[in-house]
């Protein structure tokens, strides 16, 4: 009876409160390399998975019922998977393979039926003894792709990708003075019209506070015009940053931390806004944290002069107004000597425990002048071991009226899921969502899919078995 029972809840929509959820039937993972959820599509949700030598696309119904499945037929010399991007009814795979020695970066695109009906090779780079470290970058509105890697460390190779119709916009190699990618390397944009912006950082020092400055090569490819220019940070050092560019009001965005004397710690805010092709009218600011907000994250540790520890940039969200609303939750990582291991100094066998501690989540909004809306801590504590944290963090779900942050309270296999609601003036509300008890269900927010204002679908993987999640608000 049980184990009927728990069939029947796998398979039924489950009714908590608001929420519809609806769990699908396992799939088995067992060579997969990666997968990839592609959200619906049709009348179907999409699973792609890259399973090293054969690539296929698993379709589920709207009970999560598993439909049809199909394999996609890349080219035949060991093609390897770089991009999968899903947009309006459509998914995409970039990927590369060599034939006759020469190395090539390919785009396929497929329909809602999994058929192909586009394809085109974005680069054939001519033979190459090396496999170049391909990043991709997608815009806003998943029109426009921007493929690059860095060659000898200083030069960036750049393609510009129209994906709507299928065709390469501009290719750039661009090599900034006196840089290093490590040292320098902060962002790189596509805009909607796929132009390049990329975001360096110098002389980010405690010693070299004073010349701290970001520099900004935009690269409009059509035209081939390149601006360069430089905006010096007011002798602060910056924790962390992030950019954006605001197609809605026309300007490049960069908000993060600052900190005025140690790179480990959190001050405060700061929010930049330009527009590349006016570059000398811009707005910078930065805001200090407040003593109330530093109580209410930190408790009795808080102290104004320490600032904020361990603290990481999850999110940008851009206000219509040209505002912005920065997120960030408090992480940390530890590894320390497992205690079952033998604890010679010298054992090359010894092996390391990691623990991941993922906390507080911090809201902070802030108006397009620049001074501070509200901030918002929504608290939570996770921990988890050995995992690379896959179950821990949050996953962001977007609607019109407001912000909701889910997440599990606690990474085991028992566990109950949460959300906090954020509205546009920084109240939230904390509500209790499900429960995985007898469900086998380890959910992994983090890299949920967003289908639409109403539905997500959420990972969850539980001794190398696979489910899709549907929730319904």
């Amino acid at each position: 009876m049980k184990n009927f029972l728990l069939l029947f809840l796998l398979v039924v929509p489950l009714f908590i409160q608001a929420q519809k959820i609806t769990v699908s039937e396992p799939v088995m993972l067992r060579q997969d390399i990666a997968y990839y959820l592609l959200g619906k599509m049709g009348n179907r949700t999409l699973l792609f998975r890259d399973q090293g030598v054969q690539f296929e696309v698993t379709a589920f119904d709207d009970q999560m019922q598993e439909s049809w499945r199909k394999n996609l037929e890349l080219d035949k010399r060991q093609p390897k998977v770089l991009y999968v991007l899903a947009d309006k009814g459509a998914f995409s795979i970039i990927y590369r393979f060599r034939e006759k020695s020469n190395l090539i970066t390919k785009i396929h695109k497929y329909g809602p039926a999994a058929n192909l009906i586009d394809s085109t090779t974005i680069k054939n780079h001519g033979y190459l003894f090396y496999n170049p470290n391909l990043t991709v970058v997608e815009s806003e509105d998943r029109s426009k792709l921007l493929l690059y890697h860095i060659e000898k460390q200083h030069t960036f190779k750049v393609i510009s990708f129209d994906v709507k119709n299928m065709e390469v916009l501009w290719e750039a190699s661009v090599q900034p003075p006196e840089f290093n990618y490590f040292q320098n390397f902060r962002d790189i944009i596509v805009d909607n019209d796929g132009n390049m912006m990329l975001v360096l950082e110098k002389n980010n020092y405690r010693n070299q506070r004073e010349t701290h400055y970001y520099e900004f090569h935009c690269y409009y490819g059509l035209s081939k015009e390149l601006i360069q220019f430089n905006i010096p940070m007011q002798s602060k050092l910056t924790y962390a940053a992030t950019f954006a560019f605001d197609h809605l009001n026309g300007n490049l965005i960069g908000t993060g931390f600052f900190s005025d004397k140690n790179l480990g710690r959190a001050d405060g805010t700061f929010y930049l806004n330009i527009k590349p092709q006016d570059h000398k009218n811009f707005l910078l600011s930065f805001n200090t944290f407040n003593n109330d907000f530093m109580i209410n994250l930190l408790g009795k540790e808080a102290d104004k002069n320490k600032g904020v520890p361990d603290i990481e940039i999850a999110e940008l969200v851009l206000r219509r107004d040209g505002g912005v609303i920065l997120i960030a939750e408090r992480n940390r990582t530890m590894d320390r000597r497992a205690a079952a291991v033998n604890r010679s100094y010298y054992d090359s066998h010894t092996r390391f425990a990691v623990d991941y501690y993922y906390e507080d989540i911090v809201s902070l909004s802030i108006h397009p002048d620049g001074t501070t809306h509200w901030n918002t801590v929504l608290h939570k504590k996770q921990y988890s071991q050995d995992d690379d944290a896959i179950y821990s963090s949050f996953f962001l779900f977007k609607t019109g009226s407001n912000l909701r942050f889910l997440f599990n309270d606690e990474i085991k296999y028992e566990n109950t899921v949460s959300e906090y609601v954020l509205n546009g003036i920084g109240d939230s509300e904390r509500n209790s969502l499900m429960s995985t008890e007898r469900l086998k269900l380890r959910l992994r927010f983090r890299d949920a899919f967003q289908v639409d204002a109403n539905t997500l679908i959420i990972p969850s993987e539980h001794r190398s078995k696979l489910k899709l999640v549907k929730m319904e608000y």
